[in-house]
C-alpha cells in the first residue's frame, strides 16, 4: 500500500538500534511509557487467553498480565530478549510460555494460533508496517483482538514540523516521528477482516493512541458493544 519512503527503516539498523537500548531499556522508557503498557495489558485481559506480545522487549509487561493467561513473546533483538528471560526467571513466570527471537514481519506462527495480538511502540519502528500488521491478523483466531500503542504522527502544525526535522535522527534510534492515522485506517479497510473497535490517546502528550482492532468472527466486537451499552446505561 504504502512504498518504504525516506523514512523507511531497515532491519539492520533497528536490530542494532534495541540492541543499544536493551541494558538502558528499561530505565529511560519504564515510567514514560507505564500508562501505555496498562492499556494495553488490561484490554488484552478482557479477552484473554493465549496472547502474542510482538516486541517484548525486556518484558517489563510480563509480570502485569494474569497468569490465567499464556503468554509468548518476540522480538527482534536477542540482548532484549536476555533480559526478558532474567524477568521470566526472577518473577517466576509461568505463565510465560516461551521467548523468541522472531521479525515481525514473518512470524513463526500457524494462522489462528492467537486470541490476542499486543505490539506496543512496535509498528512505527519496522521497515513494513502494512505488511507487520498484515501477519498480526493472520496469526490472530477470529473473533480476537490486535491491540496497539503506537504512535500517531500530528496532521498539521508545529508538532508535524518537528516530526519531520527530527526524523533522521530517529531513524538511527530506530523508530519513525512521522506516522499518520490515515496508514492505519487504509490498512484495515484494505485488508477487508478487521474493524477499528477502539483508538484512545495515550500519554506522553497525545503522541501515542491505544488503538484495538477485532478479527471477524464477531466475539471480540459483540463484547465491545455490550460493554459500551452497559457503560452508557
Amino acid at each position: 500500500m504504502n512504498g518504504l519512503s525516506a523514512n523507511a527503516l531497515d532491519k539492520e539498523t533497528i536490530t542494532k538500534a534495541y540492541a543499544r537500548w536493551a541494558p538502558v531499556y528499561d530505565l529511560v522508557f519504564g515510567a514514560v511509557f507505564e500508562r501505555g503498557r496498562a492499556a494495553a495489558i488490561a484490554a488484552a485481559e478482557r479477552i484473554g487467553g493465549r496472547i502474542l506480545e510482538v516486541g517484548v522487549g525486556t518484558g517489563i509487561s510480563l509480570p502485569d498480565y494474569s497468569s490465567a493467561n499464556r503468554i509468548y513473546g518476540v522480538d527482534i533483538s536477542q540482548p532484549m530478549l536476555d533480559k526478558a528471560q532474567e524477568r521470566v526467571t526472577k518473577f517466576n513466570l509461568s505463565h510465560v510460555e516461551g521467548l523468541s527471537v522472531m521479525d515481525a514481519e514473518h512470524l513463526d506462527f500457524p494462522d489462528d494460533s492467537f486470541d490476542v495480538v499486543v505490539a506496543q511502540y512496535v509498528v512505527t519502528t519496522v521497515p513494513n508496517p502494512e505488511a507487520t500488521l498484515d501477519e498480526f491478523a493472520r496469526v490472530l483466531k477470529p473473533g480476537g483482538e490486535i491491540i496497539l500503542v503506537s504512535r500517531v504522527g500530528a496532521e498539521a502544525g508545529m508538532r508535524k514540523a518537528l516530526e519531520r526535522w527530527f526524523a533522521p535522527a530517529a531513524r538511527k534510534l530506530g523508530w519513525r516521528t512521522e506516522f499518520s492515522w490515515q496508514r492505519y485506517a487504509q490498512w484495515a479497510a484494505g485488508h477487508g477482516t478487521v474493524e477499528l473497535v477502539e483508538r484512545r490517546a495515550m500519554p506522553p502528550f497525545g503522541h501515542f493512541s491505544l488503538i484495538r482492532f477485532a478479527k471477524a468472527g464477531g466475539a471480540a466486537v459483540q463484547r465491545a458493544d455490550r460493554a459500551q451499552k452497559r457503560a452508557a446505561n
